[in-house]
């Protein structure tokens, strides 16, 4: 009786102990990845760096930063003073014309600047003889045009037929120009065509012939395209500026081609800006 209880007893233990054996492999088997990973996870010991060379480069001086060019216009204004211009006064009469005209400058909406030239420049046309294409005015005279009368009233301007005309001064003597200055009428807003300046040596302007202002945008005076703009006639005048153009002349021609109002072409002065030539 006791051999068996001893029996049973010792299966029944031997059972419990296969039982929990089972139960803990499984347990065994999982924490074996887990610390596997810890030891995957940890960095792989880094090879000992190099000391970094230090290699000295020869100093190198700073080069200073370039200095802004003085403007050109700065440059070109020394030794240039303001041009003693007296102007006329204002004196538009009526409501001004629509003038729809093509490559019409815009208004400055200002008094023009000072002219700049060489000291001792004065208006060598003043009082100088004048010849026209159109020999017998319709209004005035030929010499109104260099008698130093710049106003718009009646009894101050010379008014030529109509088409191409051409008012030709004569210096006298060959000058050094830096401006031309030209008053058509101002007592209406009115745009001029064709108005083309030019300078010569001679009095047939055969020699040393230079155009300097064009505004004929189709050639209908036959000299040439210009490029210059119209513009709206008023008390200042029309200022050609020549002073960087080196222009040494005797003769000055102008021309123009009729106006907004009327064919016809009207010159009240004209002004040559300049020096004898030295």
């Amino acid at each position: 009786m006791m051999k068996k209880d001893f029996g049973s007893v010792a299966r029944v233990v031997f059972c419990v102990l296969f039982v929990l054996s089972l139960s803990l492999l499984p347990s065994c088997k999982k924490a074996e990845p887990e610390g596997n990973s810890q030891q995957a996870a940890q960095p792989a010991p880094q090879a000992a760096e190099k000391p970094a060379v230090v290699t000295e480069e020869p100093a190198v001086e700073a080069t200073p930063a370039p200095q802004p060019e003085a403007p050109a216009v700065a440059a070109s204004t020394e030794g240039l003073v303001p041009v003693d211009i007296k102007l006329p006064k204002p004196m538009f009469v009526g409501t001004p014309q629509d003038t729809k005209v093509p490559n019409l400058e815009k208004p400055l909406g200002k008094p023009r600047p000072p002219f700049l030239a060489p000291a001792g420049t004065t208006n060598v046309a003043a009082g100088k003889p004048v010849s026209s294409s159109d020999e017998e005015p319709i209004i005035g005279e030929i010499d109104y045009i260099t008698d130093g009368d710049m106003e718009a009233a009646d009894g101050s301007y010379v008014e030529l037929g109509p088409f191409v005309q051409h008012v030709t001064i004569d210096l006298g003597a060959m000058y050094d120009i830096y401006a031309i200055l030209v008053w058509h009428y101002h007592k209406q807003a009115r745009v001029y065509f064709d108005v083309i300046v030019q300078v010569a040596d001679d009095p047939d302007f055969i020699t040393n012939v230079k155009t300097v202002f064009n505004n004929d945008i189709d050639n209908s005076a036959g000299l040439g395209v210009g490029k210059d703009m119209h513009y709206v006639e008023t008390n200042e005048g029309k200022l050609i500026d020549v002073l960087s153009q080196g222009i040494k002349a005797r003769y000055v021609r102008l021309y123009s081609n009729g106006n907004t109002s009327n064919d016809l072409n009207h010159y009240i002065e004209v002004a040559v800006y300049g020096k004898p030539v030295q």
